[in-house]
């Protein structure tokens, strides 16, 4: 089966950015929210009980979102394959209009809710056409005692158009125009944009060539730290403010409440990453000796095993990634597998190779389709093969809501990240366990430990130096010195040590420090993975009997806290260690495995015998 690399844009709006449908949209969105702001503004309980109308009201909001969402993965996915294009400018700032005369009825909507009395509220949520979203409704109700009066409300969210949502945008523009060069093996230079760069230190197998490309993009983002410290300093600023408006104590309240996950569960998750990280000192040192390194570096961390021994590791091409992932969703569940091949079909996956792109992936569900739409770009590596199965696992996980409410589809960035993460794991265990040789086993043990040397160190790193920004932007503007010594003590902790050199300007490089939409976007992932890995142990226990146990966690994600989903349907206490420790102790095993069977191999390079050509 020969797939397409470019995914199909014009079934949601055709004509690209011009399309007349997609102009007729703005227009039915305007028109809806005008309407679900008169219908908030003149609703009496008194001549709705049998909360009919309420019902109605919530239906309209849901269908306003859903437009949104739908506008916006059109409009983004069209950006993310023409990256730092302006044209793309005014409908995004569209959109946040959109979002911002929305979200104005949407706080009355919720003051609607404060309104009821306990007891009235209850029936409210046994109502046929409620109860679906009782969960979500009362969190609006919660949220509702924070919000202050109708005008300031409307003034912070115009507000935040020009603040926080255009300083995000600011460092789209600043990293869509930064370019750097680089020395290939043959003394060749190339001119690269910085997309091109990061894709490039996490595959580039020659030593030199990747450590050139690091020195080069450390110095590219020290080049431009001024900008990008104003743009960090100021989006945080504007979100401390926000905060402090609106009653949080500190930085960390509103990430957590917008995870549905309690403080004791952080601690708890980062307890067992710290008292773990030492098992990553072998693997390092291991790896550093079959690199053939002298050093090792922030750039070393991922970089591919590609020769040892007689094995030489090969491309694979996208059709057999394709191939191989559904075939392996099928052991675990032929609904993963159904649905994947309908993704590559359709086609619903941008993966193809080539300039001008926006760097990294993602998955974004269009409401109104009740489809999905995943870009990354594919250039033939075992990771990005596990990549795709990532956003693969992402768009399952929403399309076994579709029949489902739109708020049901609402579930937290964390919680997100697990069944993205199962689907990873499902590909990378079949990877290792496919492997005809130790050699070949070893290279794909390697590949497979790119993601918890990210969940375990690098997000880790990533958490530190934001709790340390955040609690000193609350005194000031934190200069770009500063920061890279906030970023360079964070690596150093997280890391233990094992980096020679490492990446001080990484808060500068890293596009989720920019994000305005979640503030703290990066301990989630650290969540989704320790999660959909204690998950995983028991689909592995259970075969094919827990696909549909697996749905009926997903079907509630936005049904419930994270430690009320995780005791229902895995019996653990996520504020306690022992969970956690229980994906520690998985990765520990790969580690324990690859040293075992990569010592061989150093003895070899010990002897002199030569196993690297560059």
């Amino acid at each position: 089966m020969v797939y397409s690399q470019n995914w199909d844009l014009d079934s949601i709006f055709p004509g690209g950015i011009q399309s007349p449908q997609l102009a007729d949209k703005y227009t039915t969105i305007q028109e809806q929210i005008k309407d679900f702001a008169q219908k908030v503004t003149t609703y009496n309980l008194s001549e709705d009980q049998q909360f009919n109308q309420l019902a109605d009201l919530a239906d309209l909001a849901q269908s306003i979102g859903a437009g949104l969402g739908t506008v916006n993965i059109f409009v983004n996915g069209l950006l993310s394959t023409d990256y730092g294009n302006s044209i793309y400018t005014p409908h995004l700032t569209k959109i946040g209009q959109l979002w911002v005369d929305f979200t104005n009825p949407l706080n009355q909507f919720q003051k609607v809710l404060r309104q009821f009395d306990d007891d009235t509220f209850a029936k409210i949520q046994k109502h046929e056409r409620l109860a679906p979203i009782a969960f979500y409704l009362n969190e609006l109700r919660d949220e509702a005692q924070r919000l202050l009066d109708d005008q300031t409300e409307s003034l912070i969210n115009k507000f935040a158009l020009d603040g926080q949502n255009a300083w995000s945008q600011h460092y789209d523009t600043i990293s869509a125009s930064l370019k750097m060069t680089y020395t290939d093996a043959n003394q060749q230079k190339h001119e690269i944009s910085s997309g091109q760069a990061l894709n490039m230190l996490d595959g580039e197998p020659n030593n030199n060539v990747r450590a050139d490309i690091m020195k080069n993009y450390e110095a590219m983002w020290g080049q431009s730290e001024n900008l990008t410290a104003d743009t960090l300093n100021h989006l945080a600023g504007f979100r401390i403010t926000n905060q402090r408006a609106h009653h949080y104590q500190d930085h960390l309240e509103q990430p957590l409440k917008m995870n549905r996950m309690k403080k004791e569960t952080l601690d708890a998750m980062w307890s067992v990453v710290d008292r773990n990280k030492d098992m990553f000192k072998p693997y390092f040192d291991r790896k550093k000796s079959l690199l053939g390194l002298q050093e090792f570096g922030w750039q070393d961390q991922v970089a591919p095993i590609t020769h040892i021994g007689d094995y030489h590791p090969k491309n694979i091409s996208y059709d057999d990634a394709a191939k191989f992932i559904i075939e392996n969703f099928a052991k675990f569940s032929p609904k993963m597998a159904d649905f994947a091949k309908m993704a590559f079909e359709n086609p619903w996956i941008e993966s193809e190779n080539r300039p001008n792109k926006q760097p990294g992936g993602y998955m974004e569900s269009v409401p109104d389709l009740h489809e999905s739409r995943i870009f990354l770009t594919y250039t033939g590596s075992v990771n990005d093969a596990a990549t795709i199965a990532h956003e693969l696992g992402h768009a399952f996980h929403s399309y076994q809501l579709t029949d489902l409410p739109f708020w049901r589809d609402a579930y937290a960035m964390n919680v997100a990240e697990t069944a993205s993460t199962f689907a990873e794991l499902i590909v990378a265990d079949a990877n290792v366990q496919a492997a005809k040789t130790d050699a070949e086993k070893i290279v794909l043990l390697d590949a497979k430990m790119t993601n918890p040397i990210a969940m375990f160190l690098n997000i880790r790193a990533r958490f530190l130096f934001e709790d340390a920004f955040y609690q000193e932007r609350q005194k000031g503007i934190v200069l770009p010195e500063r920061l890279n010594t906030l970023m360079d003590q964070a690596q150093k902790e997280a890391f233990a040590d094992t980096l020679d050199t490492r990446h001080p300007h990484f808060w500068s490089s890293k596009l989720h420090f920019f994000i305005d939409s979640v503030p703290f976007y990066n301990f989630p992932y650290t969540f989704g993975y320790l999660f959909s890995a204690g998950i995983y142990a028991q689909a592995k226990a259970q075969g094919s009997d827990f696909e549909e146990q697996y749905i009926a966690l997903l079907r509630d994600t936005a049904n419930m806290t994270s430690e009320e989903l995780a005791m229902k349907h895995l019996n653990v206490d996520l504020t306690q260690p022992e969970f956690w420790q229980s994906g520690a102790d998985l990765v520990k095993k790969d580690i324990d495995e690859f040293l075992k069977l990569s010592e061989p191999f150093v003895k070899q390079t010990n002897a002199g015998m030569k196993i690297w050509e560059w």
